[in-house]
């Protein structure tokens, strides 16, 4: 004889009817006879491609909430507290008391590197006058 045993134990269900728990077998029965019972009613009114179309919906959201189950949360549970999180929460705010003083800073060091910069630009064209001049001079010593 072989008993199954799940290796999680936290994870076990007890099966009622067809692999189903308690739970799940009333949110199917419940879905099944919502779903059919406004097929039944909006069958004569609008057909029965679009009564069915209308059922879905409803059926889905019963089903869902005997089925689905996140962090041990049921779906009714996660869905409140995800409308909360989109309604309830506060946009986050940067506030610094320091912000000016550093953008200032920031400010200056630039000006100081442009600086340098240009200055080492200025030197290195002064350098190459000078060498062209040289070299200039050398080529017309050297034709004379």
């Amino acid at each position: 004889m072989i008993i199954e045993i799940n290796k999680d134990i936290e994870k076990y269900q007890e099966s009622v009817a067809m692999g189903l728990t308690t739970k799940q077998l009333i949110y199917s029965v419940l879905a099944l006879g919502s779903g059919c019972l406004i097929v039944f009613l909006l069958y004569e009114k609008i057909g029965l491609t679009f009564s069915c179309y209308v059922a879905v919906p409803i059926v889905a959201l019963i089903a869902l909430c005997g089925f689905y189950s996140y962090n041990g949360m049921g779906f009714p549970e996660v869905f409140t507290r995800y409308m909360r999180s989109i309604l309830r929460n506060k946009a986050l705010v940067f506030k610094s008391s320091g912000y000016r003083e550093m953008r200032e800073e920031i400010r200056a060091r630039e000006e100081v590197q442009k600086r340098a910069a240009l200055r080492k630009a200025k030197e290195e064209r002064k350098q190459m006058r000078k060498e062209r001049i040289k070299n200039r001079l050398e080529s017309i010593i050297k034709n004379k």
